[in-house]
């Protein structure tokens, strides 16, 4: 008898979802990264409505995982690697409240994962500023348009790929390497 996949969702903000949907692509256990928009309060809203600050949603990635091959814990470490939980509506250049740091749960477990999480590191002191990474239930959630989707491996010599994502990248392959894909 096959044995079935079981997966689990997780969305995650964490600037740009360019840079880190380019990230979690190379994920052992990751089976699906969709770039959408969260926790606004228009419908379907498009890029440019995200863009203004106006539509209050935030730019994330929505990750389907099988929990046998990697687990929760060590998704919310890769992401606390790959951006700045510390500044508040703002990922480098990209400022607005759509860059902004969060973790958006399906169910409650999640929620005392990304806590824990977000615990330890303030416990560690591995930041200098405080963790201001939003731990929220999803909400409003709607696929960006297709032309974002996998958008670095089909313009990685685009600028902003180049200057932004491509380093994420190298950084989560140094950082992880027993947690990418083969």
């Amino acid at each position: 008898m096959p044995s079935q996949i079981q997966t689990e969702t997780i969305t995650l903000g964490g600037g740009c979802f360019w840079c880190t949907e380019s990230v979690y692509v190379n994920v052992n256990g990751v089976l699906d990264v969709e770039s959408g928009y969260c926790n606004g309060h228009v419908q379907q809203p498009s890029y440019e409505q995200v863009c203004t600050g106006r539509s209050r949603h935030n730019e994330v990635v929505k990750l389907a995982f099988d929990p046998h091959i990697i687990s929760l814990r060590e998704i919310l470490e890769i992401f606390f690697v790959i951006h700045d939980p510390t500044t508040l509506n703002a990922q480098g250049h990209d400022c607005g409240t759509q860059y902004r740091s969060g973790i958006y749960f399906g169910v409650p477990g999640q929620q005392a994962v990304a806590q824990q999480v977000i615990a330890e590191l303030t416990q560690s002191g591995s930041y200098t500023r405080p963790i201001v990474t939003e731990v929220l239930p999803l909400a409003n959630y709607w696929p960006a348009e297709d032309y974002h989707q996998d958008y670095f491996a089909r313009n990685p010599q685009q600028a902003y790929c180049l200057a932004v994502a491509a380093p994420k990248v190298a950084k989560f392959r140094k950082t992880f390497a027993r947690l990418q894909k083969p």
